[in-house]
């Protein structure tokens, strides 16, 4: 600064510092206030949650009462006229149905991401992007009516090859035994695992698409293929993305409802056969729920409810028990 310059700031006076301050503070207050909100947030989330839990507990207190709890979930009787309720085969219905839907949908789900984030052309990756988060704008109950009036008379067709072929293998085959009605788990399970290929197809390619492209290029270049680069280099650098979002349509599997009730059977009769009609605990919910005329049948519904509850969060719990062990393995070897 020469002479010139310092007379002229000495006759101005010192410069403010007011603005600068003034901004700084509106960013603290910001940051409190976002701070807050956020905390409030999670608080009112995580409240709203326990208070759930709290009047399900609350409201079947009859049943739980009346059978216990390993009664209730080990019995398979569900009779309304005689008062005995039992959710075994509901609480098996439910892992099963979802457990099929995640054995096809995530395979299905992974080629989707990988097509979208490697193989497809620019100009085919957003239509097709699209096209399949649509999927998860459809009401589940349009679900239900396709796979009731569409897929249930198509697939009775392909039971008979079922029967005379998968179900002809020695063990694995009692799964696939029976009659072609076209509704059963299985059908319930195909249904499930196209309402939940949005979810975890969508996951998969965005964290495929944020995969450095150094890595990608560095691989094409040691001579991998297509394939060696989304199961060895993609598929490992986004495994915790991966299998949070894969818990999170198996969660979607879980609680999903009307989809499952119109083409499950909603048979209180436990099956060896996926082929056969069976029953989950929402279809269970949708079906009865209204026709309750006693409190302890009632009850014994909304003890269903939070068993199903229970479920998820036991289903949840792994899910971030997985992805930590994960993350503690990944920092490891960094």
């Amino acid at each position: 600064m020469n002479g010139s310059d310092a007379a002229v700031r000495t006759e101005m006076g010192p410069v403010s510092e007011e603005p600068k301050s003034l901004g700084r503070t509106w960013r603290l207050s910001g940051d409190f206030f976002f701070h807050k909100a956020a905390v409030l947030g999670a608080f009112i989330a995580a409240a709203a949650l326990f208070a759930t839990v709290i009047a399900i507990a609350y409201d079947s207190r009859l049943s739980i009462q009346t059978f216990g709890i390993w009664k209730f979930l080990k019995s398979s009787d569900w009779d309304p006229v005689t008062q005995t309720f039992g959710s075994f085969p509901f609480i098996v219905g439910t892992l099963v149905s979802s457990t099929i839907a995640m054995v096809l949908g995530v395979p299905i789900s992974f080629g989707i991401a990988v097509f979208i984030a490697e193989i497809a052309p620019a100009w085919i990756k957003r239509p097709v992007a699209g096209a399949i988060e649509l999927l998860a704008a459809i009401p589940s109950i349009v679900y239900g009516l396709w796979g009731l009036l569409v897929f249930a008379p198509v697939f009775a067709k392909a039971e008979p090859w079922i029967n005379n072929n998968i179900g002809a293998i020695p063990g694995i085959g009692l799964l696939f035994q029976g009659p072609p009605m076209g509704i059963g788990m299985l059908t319930a399970g195909i249904v499930l695992a196209i309402m939940v290929l949005p979810y975890i197809s969508s996951i998969m390619r965005d964290v495929f698409m944020v995969v450095p492209s150094s890595l990608r290029e560095s691989a094409y270049a040691m001579g991998a293929t297509t394939w060696e680069v989304a199961w060895d280099i993609i598929l490992p650098y986004t495994r915790s993305a991966v299998i949070g979002g894969i818990f999170l349509g198996l969660g979607r599997a879980l609680g999903e409802t009307m989809a499952v009730t119109f083409v499950i059977g909603n048979s209180n009769v436990l099956s060896t056969s996926l082929l056969m009609p069976g029953a989950s605990i929402p279809s269970v919910l949708a079906n009865e729920f209204t026709e309750a005329t006693t409190p302890l049948y009632v009850s014994s519904l909304i003890y269903l409810g939070l068993i199903l509850i229970a479920v998820t969060l036991v289903v949840r719990f792994l899910a971030v028990l997985l992805i930590r062990r994960l993350g503690r393995k990944e920092g490891a070897k960094t």
